[in-house]
């Protein structure tokens, strides 16, 4: 279905994973959508793809930027501002993120450059892109509301695995972002919320996968599906269903949507 009214989103981590599926289902629905990464390999292999069916530099824009780095978040936005958007955006999504915390080092051996990169990526980068991108975003003489803000939390803010530390730590954190930013905002008429995944499979959204010819459920077995309450393993297009209704819903800030078929209301005992 093809969107009345054309968006303006700006992803960040759209190289792969979750914020490139998302920007090509929002491309296929006629939005406009600035893609950021630090990973140029995967970057431009999206775009290639992507200009098979729309028009980079009218529809779509890439943008390597390194989110540790606050001068190439300013610059990004800036560019933006100018080059795609003409002042006007409409969804920041805060999706990239370091994944080196996630079964990691033990707490006894995690490194302070770890676990900084982890903060730095996952919860400052955020919070530098939203900064940068307020001017377009917050209410214009031409808009009565402004945009809104989505970070890109994960079930991991609450529950973990073994070394997480880093990764949990910063997904939590991303959480009391969302709640302070949602306050702090409304009077320029932006809302911010957050999603929450759970398991949703992009390993097929990548270069290699492309290249191998990989299908989603390679990999995935029943009893991966089984162990959700919905039957299945989560697919980016619940993590779009979730991004589409915070767009739209102007009486929604502060939230945090979990998507993750069920799985963080299961009781689990050892066997």
């Amino acid at each position: 279905m093809v969107a009345s009214t054309a968006k303006n989103f700006l992803i960040t981590g759209a190289g792969r994973g979750i914020g490139r599926g998302l920007s090509r289902l929002l491309l296929q629905k006629g939005h406009r959508v600035l893609l950021v990464d630090n990973n140029t390999d995967e970057l431009n292999h999206t775009a290639s793809k992507l200009s098979h069916d729309h028009n980079q530099g009218t529809d779509f824009e890439i943008a390597d930027c390194d989110l540790r780095k606050p001068k190439q978040i300013q610059q990004v936005a800036a560019d933006a501002a100018k080059k795609l958007f003409d002042g006007h955006l409409d969804c920041l999504i805060n999706n990239a993120a370091y994944t080196g915390g996630v079964g990691g080092s033990h707490l006894a051996e995690l490194t302070l450059e770890d676990w900084n990169a982890s903060i730095e990526t996952n919860l400052t980068g955020p919070m530098l892109m939203s900064q940068s991108c307020l001017p377009m975003l917050q209410k214009q003489d031409s808009r009565s509301q402004g945009g809104s803000i989505i970070h890109i939390s994960s079930t991991r803010a609450f529950m973990s695995e073994p070394n997480n530390e880093g990764y949990s730590a910063t997904k939590a954190g991303l959480l009391g972002l969302t709640q302070s930013m949602a306050v702090s905002l409304a009077p320029q008429g932006v809302r911010v919320n957050a999603i929450l995944p759970g398991w949703v499979n992009v390993t097929d959204e990548c270069k290699q996968a492309d290249e191998n010819g990989q299908r989603w459920e390679e990999g995935l077995s029943e009893e991966d599906h089984e162990w959700h309450l919905t039957g299945r393993v989560g697919r980016v297009e619940d993590v779009l269903n979730a991004v589409e209704y915070l767009v739209e819903a102007d009486f929604a800030t502060g939230t945090e949507m979990v998507v993750d078929g069920g799985v963080t209301r299961k009781m689990v005992y050892p066997e």
